[in-house]
């Protein structure tokens, strides 16, 4: 019952913010003059991408440009670009949301080659926890003892439920665990589940409201969360994965929308995204302090064991099919199995 009552309250926002989700981000010269690009992205870019527009602004490629964005949770946006939502630039949390503009017709099968392929922003998954620690939780198997309450965004509609699932498998099938071993314990986690807002916004709202005792987040989520002013604390685990978010222009867009990405990922948009605790996906970059982080003059420890997609699940297509598929998947077996299937 608690958890019906935490997503009724979650849809209720949802709603009530609909009519807001796409809003101007920045702005220079007079309306004549200016190129209009429109910017969807997932949830959690909201804040983010604030520092980076306003200094793509400062440039001569972004003068007189007119940012509008529109976030949500990232599958949700995917699919409504491929409905017809407008965008020039679309900046995902996983790769299966760009595959689906790819096979839409809208994104070139070449989105990829570039000096990042194609990821403009990474984070690894983490652990927000109450001030203190009251649950004394260090690391994965602590999620699966009796009386610890998880908030996990739904895998149906965010891409940050889907690494935060997958970082669970790996912590099992990486020390040697068997998959029916993994499914075990994910199985578990599901069950200490109490909520499956649809975004990784939602959940963080979810939790900073009170809900849960652990939140599987984005580590820039918490970042901030905490630089916001919530009373949390967070922490990485030992082993966790490696998230990584990509970006694309789409076929029919502006110019101008390449000039923004290639600014998203250069030095100092990186720096700019690293104010938001999201790690940055090229080197040379010189980190400011990052408000909120638990070492604001070293925000971004190195977990012991970092697993990717790619090295440890054979990249997202097939993960995607495998865990994920609709009817088929496994995460998907077990949400039915638990009943957190949303």
């Amino acid at each position: 019952m608690r958890s019906r009552v935490i997503a009724a309250t979650l849809v209720a926002a949802s709603l009530a913010l609909a009519g807001c989700a796409s809003t101007k981000a920045s702005s220079s010269g007079s309306d004549s003059d200016s190129t209009d690009l429109s910017v969807v992205g997932f949830s959690v870019l909201e804040a983010a991408n604030v520092p980076v527009f306003a200094d793509f602004a400062k440039t001569d490629a972004g003068k007189d440009v007119q940012i509008t964005t529109s976030y949500g949770a990232s599958g949700d946006q995917s699919r409504a670009v491929e409905g017809g939502l407008d965008a020039d630039l679309v900046h995902f949390s996983l790769e299966p949301d760009m595959t689906r503009l790819v096979d839409s017709g809208q994104v070139a099968e070449d989105w990829k080659d570039n000096a990042t392929k194609g990821i403009a922003t990474s984070s690894v998954v983490s652990f927000v926890v109450r001030p203190g620690n009251p649950k004394n939780i260090k690391g994965w198997d602590d999620l699966i003892k009796p009386g610890v309450e998880i908030i996990t965004p739904n895998p149906a509609s965010s891409g940050s439920a889907k690494w935060n699932i997958l970082a669970a498998w790996a912590h099992v099938v990486g020390a040697g665990g068997s998959e029916a071993e993994a499914q075990t314990f994910v199985k578990k986690l599901l069950q200490n589940t109490i909520a499956l807002p649809g975004s990784g916004r939602d959940a963080t709202t979810a939790f900073t409201e009170g809900n849960g005792d652990v939140l599987l987040s984005y580590e820039n989520e918490a970042i901030v969360a905490r630089a916001s002013g919530a009373d949390v604390d967070y922490l990485v685990p030992d082993d966790t994965l490696l998230i990584q978010n990509p970006a694309a222009v789409l076929k029919d867009a502006d110019p101008k929308a390449q000039d923004l990405l290639d600014f998203m990922t250069s030095a100092e948009g990186q720096a700019d995204y690293a104010k938001s605790g999201l790690r940055p996906v090229i080197d040379g970059v010189t980190l400011p302090e990052v408000k909120g982080a638990n070492d604001p003059s070293d925000p971004f420890p190195t977990p012991s064991k970092l697993y990717t997609i790619d090295d440890d699940f054979g990249g997202w297509a097939d993960a995607n099919t495998k865990f994920f598929d609709e009817n088929d998947g496994i995460i998907t077996k077990l949400q039915q199995d638990t009943g957190t299937l949303e």
